[in-house]
């Protein structure tokens, strides 16, 4: 993994909102999963804006 790559997706990661970082650490099956799409959607947008560049 590049540096930038890696860069990218920590700086995503940091600014995950706190009902994903709630819901990622849920029991429920459902609720984990819907902040794993959410979060996957927003690193593969910040990654797709960044192949723009």
């Amino acid at each position: 993994m590049t540096e930038d790559l890696q860069a990218t997706i920590t700086a995503i990661i940091a600014r995950a909102p706190d009902w994903i970082r709630q819901e990622l650490l849920s029991k429920e099956k459902s609720t984990r999963a819907r902040a794993e799409e959410a979060l996957g959607a927003m690193i593969a947008g910040a990654l797709k804006d960044a192949g723009r560049s």
